[in-house]
């Protein structure tokens, strides 16, 4: 799966997010390990479970791209 991101110059080095996972940030010192820190932060961010509200009624789809 590939995700489009965006890297943005700081003081700190270097932020990057994926546009598409509202919230998904990462940074670092440079762009290379910044790459790497937002592809761990996107494997957990699409690893994680959000409960949904109660009485909802859960299904599941398939989707491929």
């Amino acid at each position: 799966m590939r995700f489009k991101v965006a890297l943005y110059p700081s003081d700190e080095g270097v932020a990057v997010c994926a546009p598409s996972l509202p919230g998904c940030w990462s940074q670092s010192e440079n762009a290379d390990e910044a790459l790497a820190n937002i592809s761990e932060a996107i494997r957990e961010y699409l690893a994680a479970e959000i409960e949904p509200a109660p009485g909802a009624e859960l299904s599941e789809v398939e989707v491929t791209v």
